[in-house]
């Protein structure tokens, strides 16, 4: 990109049509940036988009496919050199959001994508699960790290093509590690920019009824997928303990370990595990593929 030129992103929006407050007020500060060409496509996830503004493109789908599917849908048809994924009951707080972190990949062109930092817009609060690093005591620490928060990310479009994009079968939870996880293993990085905030309420992931199975099959297909075979028991083992430590009610563990079984049943999809050299990696950058 030139020095004079605007970068160009295709933002991609899902919606099922559930939000009426929050929907269209994520559209209003989406449109509202600056300094970049936008082209916005919202993707109904088994509907026909309502509250949609002009100038911004649909895609309506039959059938909920998922949140990784319907985001490739979406990047399919929007067109941009960057991918900005931004969650419905987001806002950009910001009108020049988008250019800011379209700037910053731009100096860093060993970096695949970059996360703002995601902050309560009420209370401030920056929930642990969006900081993408282990040490998430701190999250106004940037830097380099190994995995995303998928719901307001901006990935550049070439490296999303070349990895084939979202692992779309996962429907939910943690297709942000498989996507990371390739993205470093043809060479890229990720970048955290706390300095750059995108607001989006403090929701509890388990308010979905298939928290627990889902999280726990696709623990397993991630590691099926995307781990050297030495490494994928070692990495389940640490997520089962993690899974007897955190999980409170017996409920809510009966349901962890019908999706681990529902996961080494398969389903996992292609296996293609990641290098020695890039497990190195993401060890040095400090997150071994174990955690």
């Amino acid at each position: 990109m030139s020095e004079t030129a605007r970068p160009t992103i295709g933002a991609v929006v899902l919606t099922m049509n559930d939000r009426p407050v929050e929907f269209p007020q994520a559209l209003a500060s989406l449109l509202a940036q600056e300094g970049v060409d936008l082209d916005v496509v919202v993707v109904g996830n088994g509907c026909t988009p309502d509250q949609v503004p002009p100038g911004v493109r649909t895609v309506t789908l039959g059938e909920n496919v998922g949140i990784p599917e319907g985001r490739n849908v979406g990047a399919r048809e929007a067109r941009g050199e960057y991918i900005f994924f931004f969650d419905n009951d987001a806002l950009l707080p910001s009108t020049d959001t988008l250019a800011r972190l379209a700037a910053l990949l731009e100096r860093k062109p060993d970096a695949a994508y970059a996360q703002p930092r995601i902050c309560d817009p009420t209370t401030g609060e920056t929930l642990r699960r969006w900081v993408p690093r282990l040490r998430a005591g701190d999250p106004e620490r940037g830097g380099t790290v190994t995995v995303m928060a998928e719901g307001v990310v901006m990935i550049r479009r070439t490296a999303f093509d070349a990895v084939g994009g979202w692992p779309g079968h996962f429907f939910l939870f943690h297709e942000g590690i498989d996507l990371a996880w390739r993205l470093w293993n043809q060479g890229h990085t990720g970048h955290y920019a706390p300095e750059i905030i995108v607001n989006h309420p403090a929701t509890d992931p388990a308010r979905h009824a298939t928290f627990y199975r889902l999280s726990a099959r696709n623990r397993v297909w991630l590691a099926r997928r995307a781990l050297p075979a030495p490494l994928a028991p070692l990495n389940l083992a640490v997520w089962m303990l993690l899974t007897l430590t955190r999980v409170r009610t017996r409920s809510a563990l009966r349901a962890s370990f019908d999706g681990f079984r529902e996961g080494l049943r398969g389903g996992h999809g292609e296996r293609s595990p990641m290098t020695w050299r890039t497990v190195a990696r993401l060890s040095f950058a400090g997150r071994p593929p174990i955690v």
